[in-house]
């Protein structure tokens, strides 16, 4: 991956559905350029998906999840990640294991997914950050 790849990638994060030619004029390259470097990270596993990130009014939190040490980890959170308030989850260093992103429609939702992740025979514990406000990086 070079230095036209991550710029193409810095466009893409912030609004993944930008079109190619609008792409092409900002980097001074063709719109086959940038299609072509576009699938060829898509092909390699740099871009996973494309996804659409909503103002829906919902409640959005992080959930931390620490587990037992003698668990499989990526197992709890592939399970999780089937979740339907789930937004995302990422397996982190630090004090906590796994980290869900939720977006749901209230916090009884949300109250309702952090005893169903406490509920898990793995899970020793749950901390729960609401989310007030969000910025595009």
């Amino acid at each position: 991956m070079d230095s036209l790849d991550r710029e193409i990638l810095d466009i893409l994060r912030r609004d993944a559905r930008t079109p190619y030619t609008e792409i092409a004029g900002q980097l001074d390259v063709s719109e086959g350029t940038v299609r072509n470097r576009v699938e060829n990270l898509q092909s390699e596993g740099v871009i996973e998906r494309f996804t659409v990130a909503t103002s829906t009014g919902n409640v959005k939190a992080m959930v931390e999840i620490d587990v037992a040490v003698d668990v499989d980890t990526e197992a709890v959170a592939d399970r999780m990640a089937d979740w339907e308030e789930v937004d995302f989850v990422w397996m982190v260093s630090g004090d906590e294991d796994v980290v869900l992103v939720v977006d749901a429609a209230d916090t009884a939702t949300v109250n309702d997914l952090i005893s169903r992740a406490r509920g898990q025979e793995a899970v020793v514990s749950t901390k729960t950050r609401l989310i007030l406000d969000e910025r595009i990086g």
